[in-house]
């Protein structure tokens, strides 16, 4: 109680402005209530959730799932009715902020939290979640068929002959904080929320953003080999799967194979080692038939460049880190030169898991790779825990703390 109070009061300063991201995860301001609006006007709405919805038959399960409930939906937000006796034009141009505001409270309230995500994901996938979210014990494990697989190795990075569409796997759900990631280093690479100093990481809130601005993960069979310094960014890669922003209208959740095209990538200089953004839309969103090029997404979704930009370089600042570079001078380069980093990444892989280049602390393990003398029967891996739906552990209220840097646009 004490918490929605405090909300509640953060709101009321804000003298009626509510900041809501849209679908690309950028942050926007609109006005709760218009003039015409009166205060006795003000109630709630009693809209109805937007249920997980089901695409395609490449598509086994609904994409909508897995939230933290965000601020906006915390506070219940609904659209006013309109006052009696207004005409009905009047009316309806009023109605349409209260309408909007609405609609995206609503699609933000209708999945609370991921541990309600379901098994399911596309073409025979699940998950298997082990633990309760945010703890150091949490893991999703990747099946295909009821079957133990590596989200690393073992999922194929094309899903289609002509190599036009890709699977990604999904780590981090957007506009949420906790930094999911795919575990290199043990057996069959469950995901799990990385640490440090003993600590689960989090990212912080940089204004006007509010966690991920997309959905966040990997591409498979990829690798960013820190073994070669790439000629143009001339610095080595970062030993990661590739990772990848899924910039579609859906929010998805840990584990989830999406099946998304390419349209552009930015190269990130973190700490010295090259560290590829890929950006890409789930082949199932509305707009992807329109974003086949980078140019595509300035003209449909613009200011998502610039935000996606902005946000890789300034999210370590709070944490006292230094602000990141890019090469190219901030550009995201086309599709073309997209599809080149990937199959250079994918190269990397190869060499890899064909044992060509020592993995280090890298596990290679994996159960359908079959040039891979790290390949092993199923029957003989241990077997995994059960899976456990389980609601998430509380976190700090610091995580939802909004952090002010300068030079960061607003």
């Amino acid at each position: 109680m004490l918490a929605r109070r405090a909300l509640q009061l953060r709101w009321q300063s804000l003298r009626g402005q509510v900041f809501l991201p849209n679908h690309s995860g950028v942050c926007w301001t609109t006005r709760l209530y218009s003039s015409a609006a009166s205060d006795a006007a003000r109630t709630q709405g009693s809209g109805r959730p937007v249920d997980g919805v089901t695409t395609g038959a490449d598509s086994a399960g609904p994409l909508a799932t897995g939230i933290p409930l965000p601020i906006a939906a915390k506070m219940g937000l609904r659209a006013p009715p309109p006052p009696s006796g207004q005409n009905s034009s009047a009316s309806s141009q009023a109605s349409q902020p209260f309408q909007r505001t609405a609609q995206i409270a609503r699609h933000l309230n209708s999945n609370s939290d991921s541990s309600s995500a379901p098994a399911a994901t596309m073409s025979g996938y699940t998950v298997r979640k082990v633990a309760a979210q945010n703890t150091l014990e949490h893991r999703v494990y990747i099946e295909k068929d009821g079957v133990p697989v590596s989200p690393f190795h073992d999922v194929p990075l094309y899903a289609n002959q002509e190599q036009t569409i890709l699977n990604m796997v999904v780590e981090i759900p957007r506009w949420t904080n906790g930094k999911l990631e795919i575990s290199k280093e043990e057996l069959l690479n469950p995901i799990k929320q990385d640490i440090k100093k003993g600590k689960l990481r989090f990212v912080r809130n940089c204004f006007p953003h509010k966690g991920y601005l997309w959905n966040y993960g990997a591409f498979p069979q990829t690798w960013e080999d820190p073994n070669t310094v790439h000629p143009e960014t001339k610095a080595k890669g970062d030993n990661d799967p590739l990772d990848v922003c899924e910039i579609g209208e859906l929010v998805g959740y840990p584990g989830q194979i999406k099946q998304v095209k390419v349209l552009g990538v930015m190269a990130l200089l973190d700490e010295e080692e090259t560290d590829w953004k890929v950006i890409v839309i789930d082949v199932n969103d509305p707009l992807a038939p329109k974003l086949n090029d980078v140019e595509d997404v300035e003209r449909h979704l613009p200011g998502l460049l610039r935000a996606t930009n902005e946000w890789f370089r300034i999210y370590k600042i709070p944490d006292g880190k230094p602000e990141n570079q890019f090469a190219f001078t901030g550009e995201c380069k086309n599709k073309a030169y997209a599809m080149d980093v990937i199959r250079e990444c994918a190269e990397a892989w190869e060499r890899l898991i064909t044992g060509k280049t020592q993995p280090g602390s890298v596990s290679t393990t994996n159960t359908t790779v079959e040039h891979s003398p790290s390949r092993v029967p199923v029957q003989s891996l241990p077997p995994l825990p059960p899976h456990e739906e389980l609601p998430p552990a509380k976190i700090d209220a610091s995580i939802d703390k909004w952090f002010f840097i300068s030079g960061a646009s607003a």
